[in-house]
């Protein structure tokens, strides 16, 4: 789990040895948490894959509902310029406008800084069968308010 509190942005990721070898696509195929939490929360979820060899997606979810998404292949990008004709900030401006950019941009965020979430400061592995779980969450959370779900639902 990694918090940016000024943003009230809390990014959740699996870990661990059961987590599918497939990796965070598994994820975008299986929208069971994001589904629960944007249902429980009566707030938007947004579920986001970046392969940074292939591709990026972002799905959002609300009342338990998928109701958005958009996703970028990156060998189908038609570029304005060849790669070597593009200056960092032309490539920059160019990639706020894909998926993972424009998230960050709703969220009031760099895109780095969304795709840095995991290394932030305010992050930790932690386990939810954990008899402290829920003082790991308020030391992490923005809220005091905590509330622990879990699923067998996938």
């Amino acid at each position: 789990m990694s918090v940016i509190r000024r943003r009230k942005v809390v990014r959740l990721a699996f870990t661990g040895p059961h987590a599918p070898a497939s990796g965070a696509s598994w994820y975008v195929a299986h929208g069971a948490l994001p589904k629960l939490l944007s249902r429980a929360a009566n707030a938007t979820v947004h579920a986001y894959l970046y392969a940074p060899s292939s591709n990026e997606e972002v799905i959002a979810y609300g009342n338990g509902h998928r109701v958005g998404g958009d996703r970028v292949v990156y060998d189908d990008v038609e570029l304005p310029l060849p790669v070597e004709d593009m200056d960092d900030a032309a490539f920059a401006h160019m990639r706020s406008r894909w998926p993972l950019g424009h998230l960050a941009y709703v969220f009031g965020l760099k895109r780095e800084e969304l795709l840095g979430l995991p290394r932030v400061s305010a992050s930790a592995v932690v386990a939810l069968d954990a008899p402290d779980v829920e003082a790991q969450l308020e030391a992490l959370l923005p809220s005091p308010q905590v509330t622990v779900l879990t699923s067998d639902a996938a």
